[in-house]
């Protein structure tokens, strides 16, 4: 288990959506995060103070987080100095990139010297099986998006926040590096080989009762030529009741690749519907979450009730106006 509180290191993030890992701690685990690290040239800021390794150390941190996630998932010549600095003066390091931390083998040395442990939370930890499509007991919704980053994880979070205030039967089923580090369990799915991707989410989602909700944290997009077949597997293996699109609306071209633009709500609820009914034909899209972070209050309030008006989908950004809407909607699958 991961030690806490944490330290949430940004090392040179270039903007501040490069840090998601680190700031969804900070805004779903704020009891974890003590304090920040950055580089010089980090132009992320999640409001925390400001704090070298002793600070940390005195305000009672006892892992640093790699709080980066970046394109390849990959550990920075640039971060490595700090990360043997951290071993050194008594913090485990935690990692949800793909270049595993025990893999260095100075980190590995350094982490045995001093008797600190290396998380790597985006390494499977244990063999899945091949799906097999079969029909599972339990009712299941999961997050698609227009883009990568949109917010599929905030909205699966704001749904599981909402249904237990109303006791209902849910948990939430992390996908990723930053749902596992904020809920301490998972599947890291884009590290499972391709042809057991969909048999791990299966074995997320097992059977259930009848009244229970498992919500799927998405990842990735079906119309991002980089990361589309997580999206899949996530369809076929989670065997959805539920889908609610994610989108956010200022972005001009998908993330990473420019020269693709984003599709419109009405191409991915097409899409996603059509797959996701290959496995379960009474799937349906229940409503829209739109990550409304970059409009202000009024531009957010028009924008979502055009969409709404457009669509025919109760429309919201779930952690701004919190996710009840959505929630009555899953209600009324029986």
């Amino acid at each position: 288990m991961l030690k806490t509180p944490y330290l949430l290191f940004l090392g040179d993030a270039h903007d501040q959506l490069a840090a998601k890992v680190a700031k969804g701690i900070c805004d779903w685990r704020p009891e974890y995060a003590v304090g920040q690290l950055r580089l010089p040239g980090c132009n992320a800021d999640l409001g925390l103070p400001d704090m070298t390794l002793d600070e940390a150390r005195e305000a009672g941190a006892q892992t640093m987080v790699i709080g980066v996630a970046n394109r390849g998932g990959v550990i920075s010549e640039s971060w490595k100095d700090v990360m043997v600095e951290a071993l050194e003066n008594g913090f485990d390091l935690a990692s949800g990139l793909h270049n595993r931390l025990r893999d260095n083998p100075h980190l590995a040395a350094t982490a045995a010297k001093y008797g600190q442990e290396l998380f790597d939370v985006r390494i499977p930890n244990q063999t899945y099986p091949i799906a097999t499509g079969e029909k599972r007991s339990g009712k299941r919704c999961l997050t698609v998006g227009t883009d990568c980053s949109v917010g599929k994880m905030y909205t699966t979070l704001a749904l599981e926040k909402e249904m237990k205030e109303r006791s209902m039967n849910v948990d939430f089923r992390a996908t990723g590096q930053s749902g596992i580090l904020i809920t301490g369990d998972g599947v890291p799915l884009d590290a499972v080989i391709a042809d057991f991707m969909a048999g791990a989410v299966e074995w997320l989602t097992p059977d259930n009762d009848p009244d229970h909700w498992d919500l799927i944290e998405g990842q990735g997009s079906l119309f991002h030529v980089s990361f589309s077949g997580v999206t899949m597997a996530l369809i076929h293996g989670g065997q959805p009741d539920a889908l609610i699109l994610c989108h956010e609306p200022t972005r001009t071209h998908m993330r990473g690749i420019p020269t693709f633009g984003l599709p419109s709500l009405e191409e991915v609820r097409d899409l996603s519907l059509k797959i996701a009914q290959v496995v379960n034909a009474d799937c349906k899209v229940v409503g829209i979450s739109v990550n409304t972070a970059s409009l202000n209050q009024e531009e957010a309030k028009k924008y979502l009730a055009e969409v709404e008006n457009r669509m025919g989908l109760p429309t919201v950004d779930p952690y701004r106006q919190g996710a009840a809407r959505l929630v009555d909607e899953l209600e009324k699958i029986t």
